[in-house]
């Protein structure tokens, strides 16, 4: 049997996610990682490959460059620089540059403006969009709905969602840097968990979209990271001032949602941390049916390891056990294979899969304006301490320029 000829690569971005992914990588076939911009990590990040069996990648200085001996970039690199990024992509393609797709890691933008000028900026170019949402691809969601299908079809749809994602806090001074990020742990895990509350309650064979927002209530806070103590290990590693411009590390909201076609209203939850100070990061989602459930707990797993004391010493990196690992001994959950459990090899499958054909992923650049969309009506919620009704013509006008106070560097107004 012939087999196509393999999708070629580039990754704009060396660093943590561009790593995972990575290995995601290498359990995916007809994909080759060909081209790697050049900054920081891309030399470590070309070794993987090469070792790995994924190509021989090509260090370039610019992206331009790289658009040129790739089919589809990948942007990986920080939020504050992926519309510049992508802006190139866009100018290379119009002076002729062969590329067919781009892919973008969460979220799509800082702000909707942001995030609608990615996908207005791959239309003209008439690029293949992917948005990367791991979490509606990990397939221990997927199995549980299509388990439950029958049950649904008789007894109707999931009724409410939760959804929670919490870890210590990020690797990066520019994840804790408000303006940099585009706001708190809200912006950076908020979207998957919005996003997998709305996947889950979404009926069988219908739109991602089909589910249309009806209101936003939104808490955020700041209850670690503020404390002084804590400002000053945040100031001491990473050069960020949360005594003057702090971002939440708690979010927690709940967004309803009305069934267009029985009227039917149900209800996703979602709550985020960078303060959970337990084995490590943990994915739990929940949801209830008329009569039946689901529910997902990452660390949950069918490997356990034991260290202690007195061999703690020779543990030299425990995040290879465990994404966002906080402890090197004990009893320590072990997940064999987290590029699979967290949906990242079947996103990247289904990428490739997808350009191959000349198609979009099942999450395109425009579905990420749409998450987009629902963590910035969170913020202005809980900026705004109502619970904000998204049909209201004037607040979805208001959304399409709102930027955070947080995102402005502004959070000691709204968390202090």
């Amino acid at each position: 049997m012939n087999r196509k000829k393999p999708l070629r690569i580039g990754y704009v971005g060396s660093g943590f996610i561009a790593q995972f992914l990575t290995v995601a990588l290498t359990q995916v076939r007809d994909v080759e990682l060909t081209a790697i911009y050049d900054r920081g990590g891309a030399e470590k990040l070309a070794e993987y490959a090469k070792k790995n069996g994924l190509g021989e990648p090509v260090l370039y200085s610019t992206v331009k460059e790289m658009c040129n001996h790739c089919d589809a970039i990948a942007i990986y690199s920080p939020n504050y620089t992926r519309l510049a990024v992508m802006e190139e992509i866009a100018d290379a393609v119009k002076e002729g540059a062969p590329l067919k797709g781009v892919i973008c890691e969460k979220p799509l933008g800082r702000t909707l403006a942001e995030a609608q000028r990615m996908a207005d900026l791959a239309k003209e170019a008439n690029l293949l969009t992917a948005y990367f949402e791991n979490q509606l691809h990990m397939n221990v969601i997927n199995n549980a709905l299509h388990q439950l299908r029958p049950q649904q079809r008789a007894m109707g749809p999931f009724t409410l969602a939760r959804s929670t994602e919490e870890h210590a806090g990020p690797h990066n001074s520019w994840f804790w840097d408000p303006v940099r990020q585009g706001g708190g742990v809200l912006s950076d895990m908020g979207c998957h968990s919005i996003a997998v509350g709305r996947y889950i309650l979404t009926p069988e064979d219908k739109d991602l979209l089909f589910l249309e927002p009806v209101s936003v209530q939104c808490d955020t806070s700041l209850l670690k990271w503020g404390q002084p103590k804590y400002q000053k290990v945040l100031m001491d590693t990473y050069g960020v001032d949360y005594s003057k411009a702090p971002a939440e590390d708690f979010a927690t909201g709940i967004i309803t949602y009305k069934n267009p076609e029985t009227g039917q209203l149900v209800k996703s939850q979602f709550t985020d941390s960078w303060m959970y100070d337990k084995q490590g990061m943990r994915l739990s989602m929940d949801a209830l049916g008329p009569g039946y459930a689901m529910e997902v707990n990452t660390l949950i797993s069918p490997v356990e390891i034991f260290v202690g004391d007195e061999a703690a010493s020779s543990v030299a990196d425990a995040e290879t056990a465990l994404e966002k690992s906080t402890a090197t001994r004990g009893l320590l959950a072990v997940q064999p294979n987290e590029a699979d459990l967290y949906g990242y090899t079947t996103e990247t499958r289904d990428m490739v899969n997808s350009f191959l054909n000349g198609k979009d992923a099942f999450l395109n650049f425009d579905y990420g304006v749409q998450v987009t969309y629902l963590v910035q009506a969170a913020y202005m919620a809980a900026e705004k301490g109502v619970t904000l009704d998204l049909t209201d013509q004037k607040v979805q006008e208001e959304l399409k320029s709102y930027r955070s106070l947080i995102a402005q560097g502004k959070g000691a107004e709204v968390l202090y």
